[in-house]
């Protein structure tokens, strides 16, 4: 007990960090540790964890897994829905962590709230259900949508144009992220966030080239501006290579190989393998890392070593990536800087709802691991490039 409050001590400490959550302190909401608290008000680490339960209970504060306590955005602060279209599969809650993951690490810096399961789009939804969701979301003081578009299949893009419609008939903002709605050549209705998929196509055959590889083929998978941009970016760095003299004794024909979906993925993976094997690649460049993991299965799986017989590079810089003995280079997805841009357009679209869309590309990070370089040449190496 507190011989000058007559309360008992964590209740009191408890007190004195909601009066300094209500002051707005710690900027970028994220708290002093337990032993911190501690520290600061003299009592025993059980105390301050009592005290830090009090606030949780009250809806103050939220505890992130390895990551710490954060204050909750108070009522006031930005509302956003997260709608998240992602490919089915056995990576698609890796790949929707991701997506998360930069707006949530934007959410402990920044005050905002983060909906992202207050809109779910499925096949048998009726325009009239859409708008009622779009409604019921705006209600809870929702200003803005960051949508990932699905690029599945076209059953897919028209839900998607359906959604977007209900939106603008709300008028109800919306940022995409990574890509545009599925198809060749469609014209940017809404602002978009996307990766510098070309940059990292490019660079990542680059990598392949000064590496000694002289024929490079490049996976890709649907009809979407993200794989657009990796096809154009491959092709850039192809023809560049074939105006220099030194290259002369490669093979520098574009090799576009795509991954059907219409098959169980270890069955594409395989079919892939085989087209790499029946064309003699040296060097594949993978849209995600996933396919990347499962064209060396297959691979090796043939009798091909990777990478000395063929070298494989991989997007994303997913967790599978660097689980095994062969690592996978890859071209790191700029998540945090995905969502901070996106939160930009999004601000800069509430104040001007009649600009005209905008496209913002932000470059990630070549990654640079054992499926193309080999475990010798990365002692003494960091990894990055």
């Amino acid at each position: 007990m507190s011989q000058l409050t007559g309360l008992p001590k964590y209740v009191e400490v408890a007190a004195a960090l909601e009066m300094q959550i209500r002051d707005g302190k710690w900027e970028g909401g994220k708290m002093p540790s337990v032993r911190g608290i501690a520290e600061q008000h003299k009592v025993s680490v059980v105390t301050a964890s009592r005290a830090i339960q009090i606030l949780r209970d009250k809806g103050l504060i939220q505890t992130i897994h390895r990551s710490g306590c954060f204050r909750v955005p108070p009522p006031t602060a930005e509302r956003w829905a997260l709608v998240l279209r992602l490919t089915p599969g056995a990576w698609q809650k890796a790949t929707i962590s991701q997506s998360r993951s930069g707006f949530e690490a934007l959410a402990r810096r920044e005050p905002m709230h983060l909906e992202p399961e207050l809109i779910q789009l499925s096949l048998n939804l009726s325009d009239m259900e859409i708008g009622e969701a779009i409604r019921r979301a705006k209600a809870r003081g929702v200003r803005g949508v960051f949508f990932l578009p699905s690029r599945h299949h076209d059953d897919e893009m028209r839900l998607d144009e359906r959604f977007l419609a209900a939106c603008d008939a709300e008028s109800l903002p919306v940022v995409l992220l990574e890509r545009n709605l599925r198809g060749h050549h469609r014209e940017l209705t809404h602002d978009l966030v996307a990766v510098d998929d070309l940059d990292g196509a490019s660079r990542s055959t680059r990598h392949l080239l000064e590496l000694g590889r002289k024929r490079i083929g490049l996976i890709v998978a649907s009809p979407t501006s993200s794989h657009n941009d990796r096809i154009a970016g491959y092709l850039y760095a192809l023809h560049a290579a074939s105006l220099a003299s030194d290259r002369s004794s490669y093979d520098l024909k574009p090799t576009v190989l795509y991954q059907s979906h219409d098959v169980p993925s270890r069955e594409a993976y395989a079919k892939l393998a085989d087209q790499v094997k029946k064309l003699k690649l040296d060097g594949v460049i993978c849209y995600q890392d996933y396919t990347a993991m499962g064209l060396i299965i297959e691979l090796l799986a043939r009798g091909a070593r990777v990478p000395d017989d063929v070298a494989v590079v991989g997007s994303d810089d997913l967790a599978i990536g660097n689980l095994f003995t062969i690592g996978i280079t890859t071209y790191a997805y700029p998540s945090e800087a995905m969502a901070e841009q996106a939160v930009r357009l999004m601000r800069e679209r509430l104040k001007d709802r009649y600009r005209r869309p905008l496209k913002v590309v932000v470059p990630g990070q070549l990654i640079i691991r054992e499926s193309t370089v080999g475990p010798m040449a990365l002692r003494g190496d960091g990894g990055g490039s």
